[in-house]
């Protein structure tokens, strides 16, 4: 939301709401410290990617890119998370591959399709983490999303931040974007920064793509063949215009573009409404929501979280020695 950029006369007409909000949460967070709240602890290692804000700040592709580097070093990995506008109701709910991303969700199957993990959905991390053990032995779960959910007991906490909207003007709901004062961050162990100008202690995380992938066959394009023509792009995310300007940075030229609420369930009438015979590219985020009504000028454009090795090092490490010690238990 606009508002939320700069102080303004709603900011401080908001304000007493705002403060209300942080004494709750502050309260809750509180009554959990002090074990007055159940909280949940799993028996595996539970490492948490979350945010201290509203809007999608990158957290998808860092989960994706954990798990990816995990499995390559041999580790069995499952993923939970809320299933957060899917339109399922039963919980809790194993995610795969072929599952319909308009009723779990569309991060869970982006995740189960790129990394073929073991994924759960539920509301309760409890009741995904249990599903998820029921399949077989994991040496860490990773809770996409669920900073706040402090019913999880959680071994690492790792927040993804906007590098260039940073935190807005500063202020929690309502008068601003922030679920928890930037001061939380000091008590993180990984704090990753996408895009922008990384600050002390941040990890520099940016989103690389070369390819778009025809949604009906799979094929891979380079993207640079979209260089000749006009294109249309549109994205169902926290912060559409984050993909738009890496189409552009890349040298694709839009005609339009089309910014839709994160999550958004599609219609066939919808899609093929805005991009008749030029080119569409989507989020792949998108694509797994709209593959039923593909056409041949569909295209999504996948993304890869990149890290310095330094930085690859740095979050991985604790995350090993963590998943050692635990084995040595």
């Amino acid at each position: 939301m606009n508002i939320w950029k700069t102080k303004n006369i709603f900011t401080w007409l908001l304000a007493p709401f705002s403060l209300l909000f942080w004494l709750i949460s502050q309260g809750r967070k509180g009554l959990y410290r002090k074990k007055i709240l159940k909280s949940y602890r799993s028996p595996v290692p539970v490492l948490v990617v979350g945010n201290i804000s509203v809007g999608g700040n990158g957290k998808t592709p860092v989960v994706i890119w954990l798990v990816e580097q995990l499995q390559q070093k041999g580790l069995k990995v499952g993923v939970i998370s809320r299933g957060y506008g899917g339109k399922n109701k039963t919980f809790p709910q194993l995610v795969h591959a072929e599952s319909d991303a308009i009723q779990m969700g569309d991060e869970p199957v982006l995740i189960a399709q790129r990394t073929n993990a073991l994924v759960a959905i539920s509301p309760s991390r409890q009741q995904s983490i249990e599903l998820l053990l029921s399949q077989g032995e994991l040496d860490l779960i990773i809770s996409d999303d669920g900073l706040q959910h402090y019913a999880l007991e959680r071994d690492i906490e790792w927040a993804v931040i906007d590098g260039e909207r940073r935190f807005g003007n500063g202020f929690v709901l309502p008068a601003g974007s922030l679920r928890e004062l930037p001061s939380r961050l000091n008590s993180l162990d990984g704090i990753i920064c996408n895009g922008g100008i990384p600050q002390e202690g941040e990890h520099l995380m940016h989103l690389a793509t070369e390819y778009a992938i025809h949604l009906k066959t799979g094929e891979a394009k380079p993207l640079a063949d979209f260089h000749h023509t006009p294109c249309v792009a549109m994205a169902g995310i926290g912060y559409p215009p984050r993909f738009f300007n890496m189409l552009q940075n890349l040298g694709i030229s839009l005609e339009n573009t089309y910014a839709f609420e994160d999550h958004q369930a599609y219609s066939a009438d919808e899609i093929l409404s805005i991009a008749e015979h030029l080119p569409l590219l989507m989020t792949e985020k998108d694509a797994v929501k709209c593959r039923a009504f593909a056409q041949e000028n569909h295209y999504f454009v996948p993304v890869r979280a990149k890290f310095s090795e330094k930085s690859t090092a740095c979050l991985l490490q604790p995350i090993l020695d963590l998943i050692q010690k635990r084995k040595t238990q």
